[in-house]
């Protein structure tokens, strides 16, 4: 495995070794490639790089020198090269790998060192072809300038100019190119010559190794040899595997024997349990399948029954329908015999009447109207029954089942006894019980069963009176026993008994018809043992008109009751409707008993005071029961009509007239004006007279109706008055509104009298059909006004007329008629009597056919005659011609317009419309007037025109084309074809390459581009052809020039490039150095300016886009296209924006507003009419919206970068050209004003055009603080950092894969997150950092790129340092003594002066991290390192809460710019102690500090306390609260509390002078006490004996403030110098509480104090 392993690494080392060799390597720093480079330094550069890695040439240097040193031991034979390899030890092995890894090297160096030398060969002999050929061209160049040289001679001696300056450029040409050749082969020789060096120095190198190459063909042999001893026992291994394997195998074999006996015996066992269960499985199966079987063979019999039954059924439909089809035809046949037998008599019965005069086709139309009315009358009255049956049986069942809940007697009791009701009062009952139960219910199907219960026809009655006896069968014999001797007062009314001779007033009629009951027994009656059935009294008349009645005026009538009932009967007036009771008065005196045909009489005076029609009923009680005669009154009304509406004049021949007659007739009694004229009627005054067809129709009575009467009229008023029968409820009603109607309306009288006014007197001349002299006039009641229409045929054709006959009647509506007739034509005429030739251009052939009819029985002569003026234009062949009987003639009429027709036909030509129109005649024998017809056409002009009739391109570079737009214009008014033809090599025109169709009167643009291709002058002439072969020539000029300075490429063509990413062109503007113009050379001048203009707000960027270029000289020139969105466009989209958003916010809050009054007013929205949503909608849609100019969108803010975000998401392929012009100057400026402008020519110009196309960007910004492209980080402050994000978007449909650009590393600005690939629709978030270290502005361009642009995104931001003062410089802070518990605060200042916002921190040193650094000063403290008492630790006492006793708001926090920030800093102690202090720091953003705070403060239990004296223990105390407390605090003995002070007074002795001692303490109050403020010193007189003196010895404190307290010590006479004087004397302080200092003064004389 070692061997295998080494050898894989070998391999892997040659491979590695292989992969290197085809690059050149420059970082070996052996002495053998530097030898190497020394030599291949004279190589050139287009060499070097083909030059193949030379490595290997290092390595076989290195093996040689190997192989020449004292210790290579020599080389073995092979009989000890097999010992070698036959020794299997460790050390052999590893020089045999050793030597096979060397052997594989050297061979592969070897191998590439021959290869190199057969390529050296091969470009020695490549480059020896190469100089032949180059010796041979130069020798065919050189006879060719011989030949030249000759023929110059020749035609200069001949003064053939032209041909010596062709031949003296082709000479120039010829020596240009030979030098070019010589130059080549100069160059080529000195390859050769290089090649043949460098190929002996390789021969040379392969001599070197010969010795090598011997020892690697035997270091080989020998490797092959170990190769194949290798083989061998490899072989030998496998074998013995082999083996093993078998060995192997047998045994997994006699395994799987013994498994699968077991298998097998288990196997067998199953089979036998599986043959048991299925022979018990098989006994149940068949039992189930037999059951089955024969519930199949159930089903299938069922099956086959229905099947045969339905088949049975199939044929008999099909023997129905055969039998229904032979029925049909017999009745389809029968139709038809009946439909001719009737067409027949209808043709007899019109001969008929045509024979006596009479109009025939009215009286069949009148018949057919009378069928049709007859029918529809069946059908109704057939439609009347059936709804009759159904009411009954609804309200009989819905009666029937109320009686069944109740249980109550059917029939109430009178005085009289029991009375069994009629089947129509039971009827009158259930209509009542209807109106009352359901009042809303439909009123015409309650009035016509009230109709029909009391003049229905007797098979109905009888019919009904069946079915109700019927259910009242139903009616249990204990419900009838159960039946109470009299009924309630809640069942019936009664009235007082009335004297039957006294006669009704109308007061009387009045009070009874209130107190009559609603609802009267509908039950069937029996008097004297008979049944009455429908009513027993009649009316004559059956209906009491009043007619035509006037207001004021009185009528009577007088009406009959007849007893037509078979037993004796009375009648009773019960009363009238209610709506007939102030113009009504009945006279009726009761008859008593009538016998059978009996009658008695009633007056009845009618007194109107109101012009309304008026319906009613007056109402009687008979015996029978119920019953009522109908009264009618009826105002005046005009009921008109025509004898005829349709008037058919037949066919008549033209100049014929002919008259008919109309009789107008008014039925009414009230009189009217009419008009008769062809205006249709207004639809409000139709509307209007729609009611009194229907009032008039009340008029008529059933009883007294002319039945002979077959006028349409009457039966549509049979039909009417059938109507008001069955809808007598709402007859008031109404009549009501029929009142009102017939009532004249000022307002419709304007409109008819506006109507009138606007109708014509007369008709037009023009019509066919007109009226006769009376148009209009009165017509009064019961009279006739005959009207006339005259029919005048003038073309031949078929007429129809409308004619209206309307009235100043508002009630009555216009009455139509239809006027029709028919002209017949002259015996002969022209077919086409109208011969249009359409548009016809001048000097072409027209051809059109003329044909003439002929209705006689004889021959005719036709002769066309033809205007003088005409016969130059049209031909007629031929002029004379004889048309045959019932035949047609046949001319050919031939137009040839020529350009003379405006002068020969004036009179029928137009010149300004092109419009010829002639009026042509035949001449037929026999007939005096002639047939005319008319030949019209349009004839137009065939011409092309040019805008212009000579094209200028002016001056043209050879390099560039011009492009020159010419209009050509169709005069004609047809399409035309045309076509540039026989165009020279130079000019192309465009588009379609000159061909193309134009419209009628069409102008195109033609653009015609030139391309010069020698400088010279030129004119030519285009030609244009039409598709009628005409020829409109077209001249141009121009002047073919050469340019100065030449661009490398004229043409640009930039690849799809995104918006917002730019694409970029390299070209080259070179010098040339002679100029050629028009056959004339002249030498260049000196430097030449140049300049490109670009178009204006375009997306074009040229660099450089002028300088200055010498002769012979070229400039790079760099043109770069950045597609970009208008400022335009984006302000545009930003309003459109704009405008929609505040559209959709005003319809939303409109949709609210009316919502909100929806719910609130749910009512009225319900009554708004369709007008008022109509305009409200309307004043909705139109509610202007503001629009802000597009100067107030600012570029760059929120809404331009939306709208710029909204063009880009529906951006679409964009494609631009654009030609720019480089303007080339004829010189440099004079020498003596370099500041003046150089002259330009325009021969110098030059042209570049480019074609941009731009697409859709796959990547957008979607962020709103990117602006133009640009991220602006604004002012920062030095050392800090801000952070600011923006997203991509992927608008694209596929994923794409973004890196960025790499930003300067030393730069201010980083990219803090990578970039990944985003997909459809998902975005990308980029985190900017940006840091300034200076103050100065920083710029810096971010590119995203993809695989389909690159999107730059430019960096800016400014460092500014930051200026910010405190109002506290630093150092000490003292907060002085507060209570206990309490708090008081500092406020701290911050003010920023400069124009950034900048942050700070607050920090305290009991809260920092780096606190713990001080805890050598509390060790200190502690072991009595403080020797000054004044020094005390940063950090002081705390509190015992854990809480810092200082505390800072805010703690951090930002300033911004010109503004002041307030930091509070507090002090709140929960202990006593003089021992608080920290300290604050205020430090900015870059970590400068700004102040630094030593707070001090110190805390008291009590609001008055001492300041002063030693301190008697060290400043630091324990967080830990004190455990043991005083004994006398304890004990509780006294309430005063002694506080141990030192005060230390040193006096100074010098020169013999003593200066006394001083020290001041400091008594000071927190707070006001109600018990005082003071403080008192004891034993002062012991103080003074021994030299102290204390001022003031007591006193007040005012709250909040200090008094100083002054010890003075002064040493007595006899002092000893070194003597130390004690006392104690206590200070009393009295607030809230008393507290007692014990002061112990020491002091002593010292002579080294200052």
């Amino acid at each position: 495995m070692e061997e295998v392993d080494n050898g894989c690494e070998w391999d892997v080392a040659s491979d590695t070794c292989e992969q290197t060799t085809d690059q050149l390597s420059s970082d070996e720093d052996t002495d053998g490639k530097e030898e190497h480079e020394l030599k291949m330094d004279d190589l050139k550069d287009e060499e070097a790089e083909e030059l193949p890695d030379l490595e290997w040439l290092e390595e076989l240097y290195n093996c040689n020198f190997i192989l020449l040193t004292p210790t290579t031991p020599a080389p073995k034979s092979e009989s000890e090269s097999d010992d070698d390899l036959a020794c299997e030890s460790g050390d052999e092995k590893e020089r045999t790998f050793s030597a096979t890894a060397r052997m594989f090297k050297l061979r592969r160096n070897l191998d590439q060192l021959d290869n190199f030398h057969r390529q050296k060969e091969c470009a020695l002999l490549k480059a020896r072809e190469d100089l032949n050929l180059l010796r041979q061209s130069i020798e065919s160049l050189l006879e060719q300038r011989d030949v030249l040289e000759q023929e110059i001679e020749h035609q200069e001696a001949a003064e053939n100019s032209v041909a010596v300056t062709r031949l003296r450029a082709q000479h120039r040409n010829l020596c240009y190119e030979l030098q070019r050749e010589e130059e080549i082969e100069t160059h080529t020789n000195n390859e050769l010559r290089q090649q043949e060096l460098e190929l002996s120095e390789v021969e040379l190198e392969v001599g070197k190794f010969s010795v090598l190459r011997q020892e690697v063909q035997e270091e080989e042999r020998v490797f092959k040899v170990f190769k194949a001893q290798n083989a061998v026992k490899r072989l030998q291994q496998e074998k013995n595997n082999s083996r093993t394997l078998q060995r192997k195998i047998q045994h997994l074999k006699k395994k799987n024997v013994d498994v699968l006996e077991k298998t097998g015996t288990l196997s067998q066992k199953k089979k036998e349990d599986g043959q048991a269960n299925r022979k018990v499985g098989a006994k149940y199966l068949r039992e189930t399948v037999r059951r089955m079987q024969q519930q199949e063979a159930e089903r299938e019999q069922r099956k086959r029954e229905s099947m045969q039954k339905r088949i049975e059924a199939v044929k008999l439909l099909k023997s129905n329908i055969e039998a229904t089809q032979e029925n049909l035809r017999v009745r389809q046949s029968r139709a038809k015999a009946n439909a001719l037998k009737k067409e027949r008599h209808e043709k007899r019965l019109k001969e008929t009447l045509q024979a006596q005069g009479i109009n025939s086709t009215r009286h069949i139309y009148q018949q057919k109207r009378d069928e049709e009315m007859k029918q529809k009358q069946e059908e109704f009255k057939e439609r009347q029954k059936a709804r009759r049956v159904e009411i009954v049986d609804k309200l009989l069942e819905e009666q029937l089942v109320k009686s069944r809940k109740a249980q109550e007697a059917p029939l109430p009791k009178t005085k009289t006894g029991h009375k069994i009701l009629s089947p129509g009062r039971i009827r009158e009952k259930l209509l009542r019980y209807l109106d009352s139960v359901h009042p809303s219910g439909t009123e015409r199907e309650t009035t016509q069963l009230r109709n029909l219960s009391a003049s229905g026809s007797s098979s109905d009655s009888e019919y009904q009176e069946d079915i109700i006896q019927k259910e009242m069968q139903h009616l249990s014999l204990p419900d009838s026993l159960e039946e109470p001797e009299f009924c309630g007062l809640w069942d019936q009314n009664f009235k007082p008994p009335m004297n039957e001779k006294t006669t009704l007033t109308p007061t009387d009629v009045k009070r009874e018809h209130a107190v009559v009951c609603p609802k009267l027994s509908t039950t069937p009656k029996k008097v004297g043992g008979k049944q009455i059935k429908g009513p027993s009294f009649t009316s004559k008349p059956e209906v009491i008109l009043f007619k035509d009645f006037e207001v004021g005026e009185t009528y009577k009538k007088k009406v009959i009751l007849t007893n037509i009932s078979y037993i004796t009967n009375h009648c009773k007036f019960l009363g009238i409707s209610a709506q007939l009771q102030d113009f009504i008065m009945i006279n009726f005196q009761p008859p008593g008993p009538l016998s059978t045909g009996m009658s008695c009489e009633m007056h009845i005076t009618f007194h109107p005071s109101i012009n309304e029609d008026l319906e009613g009923e007056v109402d009687f009680a008979s015996a029978a029961g119920r019953f009522s005669v109908p009264v009618r009154c009826t105002i005046k009304r005009c009921d008109l009509e025509v004898d005829n509406q349709f008037i058919d004049f037949g066919s008549h021949v033209v100049g014929q007239t002919i008259s008919r007659t109309i009789t107008l007739t008014n039925k009414g009694a009230l009189a009217t004006r009419f008009s008769l004229d062809t205006t249709k009627p207004v639809p409000e005054i139709h509307q209007v007279q729609m009611p009194s067809h229907r009032s008039a129709d009340t008029q008529q009575d059933t009883s007294t109706l002319n039945t002979d009467q077959t006028q349409s009229t009457a039966s549509t008023r049979e039909v009417h008055s059938m109507d008001r029968i069955l809808d007598r409820s709402t007859v008031s009603r109404k009549s009501q509104r029929e009142s009102r109607v017939s009532t004249p309306d000022p307002r419709a009288a304007s409109v008819s009298s506006s109507m009138h006014s606007q109708i014509p007197e007369a008709l037009s001349d023009t019509c066919d059909i007109r009226i006769g002299n009376v148009r209009e006039g009165d017509i009064g009641p019961f009279e006739s006004v005959k009207l006339e229409i005259i029919f005048s045929p003038t073309v031949p054709g078929e007429v129809k007329l409308d004619l209206y006959i309307k009235f100043s009647d508002p009630t009555s509506c216009p009455i139509a008629i239809l006027v029709k007739g028919e002209g017949a034509g002259l015996p002969v005429w022209v077919v086409e009597p109208n011969i249009d030739m359409k548009i016809c251009m001048f000097d072409r052939l027209y051809q059109e056919v003329v044909t003439l009819q002929s209705s006689t029985s004889t021959a005719l002569k036709l002769t066309f005659d033809l205007w003088p003026e005409m016969r130059k234009h049209i031909e007629i062949i031929p002029r004379t011609g004889f048309l045959q009987a019932q035949s047609s003639f046949t001319a050919h009429l031939k137009f040839v317009p020529r350009n003379t027709l405006p002068q020969d036909a004036n009179k029928y030509f137009d010149s300004a419309t092109g419009v010829l129109e002639v009026p042509m005649t035949v001449q037929v024998a026999g007939q005096v007037q002639p047939v005319i017809y008319t030949v019209q056409a349009i004839v137009t002009s065939s011409d092309l025109k040019f805008g212009q009739s000579e094209v200028d391109f002016g001056y043209c570079s050879i390099y560039q084309s011009v492009k020159s737009s010419v209009r050509l214009t169709n005069m004609s008014l047809l399409p035309q074809e045309f076509g540039f033809v026989g165009l020279p090599e130079f000019v192309d025109v465009q588009p379609n390459d000159g061909f193309g169709t134009l419209l009628p009167q069409e102008t195109l643009e033609i653009d015609v581009i030139f391309s010069a291709n020698k400088a010279k002058e030129y004119r030519f002439h285009l030609s244009c052809k039409s598709g009628i072969n005409r020829v409109f020539p077209l001249a141009c000029r121009a002047m073919g020039v050469c340019p100065t300075l030449a661009l490398s490429h004229s043409l640009v063509q930039f690849g799809p490039t995104a918006v917002g990413d730019h694409s970029t062109a390299l070209l080259y503007l070179t010098y040339n150095q002679t100029v050629r113009n028009q056959s004339k050379q002249r030498p260049s001048a000196g430097a030449r300016l140049f300049s490109f203009t670009p178009p204006q707000d375009s997306s074009i960027i040229i660099t450089p886009a002028a300088g200055r270029l010498l002769p012979g000289k070229r400039c790079l020139v760099l043109v770069t296209f950045n597609p970009k969105l208008e400022d335009r466009d984006i302000k545009e989209e930003a309003l459109r924006l704009l405008l929609k958003a505040k559209q959709t916010k005003e319809d939303s809050k409109k949709l609210l507003e009316e919502e909100a009054k929806r719910d609130a007013e749910p009512s009225k929205g319900k009554k708004l009419s369709k007008a008022s949503k109509l305009s409200d909608f309307s004043s909705k849609t139109s509610t202007p919206v503001e629009t802000p100019p597009p100067d107030n969108i600012e570029a760059g803010g929120q809404r331009f970068e939306e709208a710029r975000a909204s063009l880009l998401h529906s951006f679409t392929s964009r494609y631009s050209e654009y030609t720019i012009p480089c303007f080339v100057s004829d010189g440099d400026p004079p020498e003596e004003d370099r500041q003046a402008q150089p002259t330009w020519s325009p021969l110098n110009t030059v042209y570049l055009k480019l074609q941009c196309p731009a697409i859709q960007p796959p990547l957008v910004v979607v962020s709103s603080n990117i602006r133009n492209y640009a991220l602006d980080f604004q002012q920062v402050a030095v050392g800090e950092r801000v952070t600011k994000r923006f997203s991509v978007k992927n608008i694209s449909e596929e994923s794409l894969e973004m890196r960025s650009s790499l930003l300067d590393i030393y730069g201010p600005f980083s990219l803090l997150n990578s970039l990944r690939g985003v997909g459809p629709g998902e975005q990308h978030t980029l985190v900017l950092a940006f840091c300034p270290t200076l103050e100065k502005k920083y710029c810096e361009t971010l590119e995203v790129r993809c695989q389909k642009m690159t999107l730059a995104v430019t960096l800016r931001g400014e460092g500014v340092v930051p200026a910010i003062t405190s109002s506290h410089s630093g150092g000490l802070l003292d907060f002085g003594y507060v209570l206990e518990k309490e708090s008081t605060s500092y406020v701290l200042k911050l003010q920023n002066s400069s124009a950034v916002a900048v942050g700070f921190k607050a920090m305290l040193y009991s809260l920092s991290l780096s606190k713990t650094k001080g805890a050598d000063e509390r060790v200190a403290l502690l072991l009595g390192g403080y020797t000054n008492s004044k020094i005390q630790p940063v950090v002081g006492t705390q509190n015992y809460n854990g809480l810092s006793v200082f505390s800072v708001l805010p703690v951090e926090g930002s300033i911004a710019a010109r503004q002041s920030q307030d930091v509070v800093v507090t002090f709140h102690p929960d202990h006593p102690s003089a021992n608080y202090s920290d300290q604050l720091t205020i430090e900015l953003v870059n970590k400068s500090k700004l102040c630094v705070l030593d707070l001090r403060g110190a805390a008291s239990s009590h609001n008055m306390y001492l300041l002063g004296g030693e301190p008697l223990t060290v400043p630091i105390e324990s967080l830990l609260p004190p455990l043991i407390t005083s004994q006398t605090h304890l004990a509780g003995q006294s309430d005063e509390m002694e506080i141990q002070v030192l005060v230390t007074l040193l006096a100074s002795y010098s020169m013999g002078t003593i200066r006394p001692a001083v020290k001041n303490l400091e008594v000071g109050c927190i707070r006001a006490s109600k018990k005082g403020n003071d403080f008192n010193w004891d034993n002062m007189a012991s103080l003074q004996q021994m030299g102290f003196n204390v001022e003031p010895s007591k006193g007040n404190v005012e709250a909040g403030t200090r008094r100083t307290i002054k010890l003075t010590w002064i040493p007595q006479s006899g002092h000893k110098p070194n003597e130390v004087v004690q006392t104690c004397a206590p200070l009393t302080l009295k607030g809230d509480e008393t507290r007692v200092y014990s002061v112990t003064l020491i002091a002593l004389v010292s002579t080294h104090v200052d």
